[in-house]
């Protein structure tokens, strides 16, 4: 009789092993692991802001509308409570992803506009932020991306047979991924590139 909690034990470990629980371990620490670097990437943008604001602040007669609109993004960017939790909540990821995609729609006509200011792009504080600022979109986009896989691999895996049944019993859902649309958008890094050709017309 001792024996059969020995078995039991031993019966239900091999038949969660069967039943995927294992690779739902293996799958949410990847996708833990990818959120993590998705935020990491996602606040050292918003630490760059502030210092992109200040330089172009001192160009006296930038486009305060523009300005504005940076600053009022990353302030609802930043506001948002980031933690892994939040991608078990569609509610919640899809009010975190918009905040994103609206600072970086207000940091791309930021970055348009300053095109019209040569003494801007002159400066080499703005350059060297600009510069800073692509490579972090840049990576930002690597890091959605590794996201992106991480989730699909975890949500297949809850809607596969038997790990399905697996899910059922143990309460894992689907996780909230990008949507295809805002990943087409944000993947455009804001444009840097400063224009030295000689103004239309020159030379002639």
């Amino acid at each position: 009789m001792k024996r059969l909690p020995i078995v039991l034990t031993a019966s239900l470990a091999l038949s969660l092993t069967g039943c995927g629980y294992n690779s739902f371990q293996t799958t949410d620490e990847q996708v833990k692991a990818s959120w993590s670097e998705v935020i990491n990437q996602y606040q050292r943008r918003a630490d760059l802001v502030p210092n992109l604001v200040a330089t172009v602040k001192a160009e006296a007669k930038f486009e305060q509308d523009t300005l504005n609109q940076v600053i009022t993004a990353r302030s609802k960017a930043t506001a948002i409570q980031a933690t892994p939790e939040l991608v078990n909540d569609p509610a919640a990821f899809q009010k975190f992803q918009a905040a994103q995609g609206e600072l970086t729609g207000a940091l791309s006509r930021l970055m348009v506009v300053s095109e019209n200011y040569p003494t801007l792009r002159a400066n080499q504080g703005f350059r060297d932020l600009s510069a800073q600022l692509e490579g972090t979109e840049n990576r930002i986009t690597v890091a959605r991306n590794r996201y992106i896989k991480s989730v699909q691999d975890y949500n297949v895996t809850v809607r596969s047979f038997p790990s399905n049944l697996t899910a059922m019993v143990m309460g894992y859902k689907e996780k909230a991924n990008f949507s295809v649309e805002n990943e087409k958008e944000i993947s455009k890094a804001p444009s840097v590139a400063f224009d030295t050709a000689p103004a239309s017309g020159a030379g002639k």
